[in-house]
């Protein structure tokens, strides 16, 4: 008999990008000795999805608790130094973890360490989008986490798709890293692996009747104050995932909590199954073409005949040799148009460089580029994921935001 599966977690099966984040309770039994059968459970099923077509990203905590192992220290640090150091070096036997677990099934793990502001910033965001994409193309499974080794801010402010803030996020315990990251790359879902079932009704250790929560609707400031306070050995807790999930459930990112040692978790939650919390999106999921599409535009790349053929036919990125004027001035991350010579628009993208480059590249071959500039950091002026084409040409004179429809 086939179990139906309930409406809400049906698009879970359609989810084919998607981010998981391993909290430090799930890679370890007490914080920082390590659970080898667990973890390689987990990633022999990243390994299998990878295999079927799915893009994962993972971002996985426990830097700091192998580091405490490794240094044969007591206890977790409580100065900021002092785990700074423990994750200095942690952080490398983690990443040997993977890459050796990943390699025995045949997939190459791809570390990325991240700090806030490569986040918070719009270039850097960018590029860290351009290198994901590359990496997924690829094939491989990029292990992310927090560079908890050079990081000095423990809390980090990101704003929800409306512009306004949503709660401050710690993000040495990833579970904002992974929001964060969920957003920027527009994933299907955010899965959130835990020590505990879900969200439940109350604390297990001072009501034993407590019961899971199988759906939740909205993450408000009630459900934060209620779950407040760190997770043992790790410095999230279930504040913490709640507030990574508000974040991704804003911009439409589907979003579940779940204990990590359950047999076959992932796999579960990809199929419907009633596993853990799952919390639904407050908003539409934006497309990221309507994204792009709806950003003010700041110039625009005049390109030849050959450069619109190869943008629609061939769906290319758009090179420097088809480039042949810039107009305005804008920088590297900025919206622009791509126009024919007659001022017709042919598509919006995501500048890899900033005006006055792409003055100075227009026309030349992309190996040319680090001559021209002194580096060389794309090949290309708007990446193909970057970049949107018009439905339709519109002549762009007295327009400022072009005619893309969607």
């Amino acid at each position: 008999m086939t179990t139906a599966i309930p409406s809400a977690r049906a698009p879970l099966c359609a989810a084919r990008r998607i981010v998981v984040k391993l909290g430090t309770r799930v890679i370890t039994h007490d914080g920082t000795e390590l659970a080898l059968g667990r973890l390689h459970t987990i990633v022999e099923t990243l390994a299998r999805l990878r295999k079927r077509g799915f893009e994962v990203i993972l971002v996985s905590s426990g830097a700091v608790g192998l580091g405490v192992r490794a240094l044969g220290l007591g206890e977790r640090p409580r100065s900021l130094g002092l785990r700074q150091a423990c994750a200095a070096v942690g952080q490398g036997h983690l990443m040997a973890l993977y890459t050796q677990a990943f390699a025995q099934l045949d997939i190459v793990a791809a570390q990325v360490l991240l700090t806030q502001d490569d986040l918070g910033d719009p270039d850097r965001a960018l590029c860290l989008r351009t290198t994901l994409m590359r990496l997924l193309e690829l094939g491989t499974v990029p292990v992310l986490n927090e560079n908890d080794s050079v990081s000095v801010r423990e809390l980090v402010e990101i704003r929800v798709a409306d512009g306004s803030p949503a709660p401050e996020i710690a993000f040495g315990d990833n579970d904002g890293l992974s929001a964060h990251v969920a957003v920027v790359m527009d994933a299907d879902a955010l899965i959130l692996l835990t020590d505990v079932d879900g969200l439940l009704t109350a604390d297990p250790a001072v009501d034993p009747r407590t019961e899971r929560i199988p759906e939740l609707r909205a993450v408000d400031d009630a459900c934060l104050e209620r779950t407040g306070g760190a997770s043992v050995g790790g410095t999230g807790g279930m504040a913490s995932k709640l507030a990574a999930a508000r974040v991704a459930t804003a911009t439409g990112i589907l979003t579940v909590i779940a204990a990590g040692n359950m047999p076959d978790v992932l796999t579960r939650i990809l199929a419907g199954e009633d596993v853990g919390t799952l919390i639904l999106p407050t908003s539409h999921r934006p497309a990221r073409r309507r994204d792009i599409a709806g950003r003010p535009r700041r110039g625009a790349l005049v390109v030849n005949d050959g450069a619109i053929a190869a943008l629609r036919d061939r769906k290319a990125s758009l090179l420097p040799i088809g480039v042949i004027a810039v107009d305005g001035d804008f920088a590297r991350g900025d919206a622009i148009e791509v126009r024919d010579r007659s001022g017709r628009v042919h598509a919006r993208g995501l500048a890899n460089y900033d005006a006055p480059a792409c003055r100075a590249l227009a026309g030349h071959h992309s190996d040319e580029i680090v001559t021209i500039l002194g580096t060389r950091g794309y090949d290309a002026l708007v990446t193909r994921d970057n970049l949107v084409m018009a439905a339709h040409g519109a002549a762009a004179k007295g327009r400022d935001d072009g005619d893309e429809s969607t």
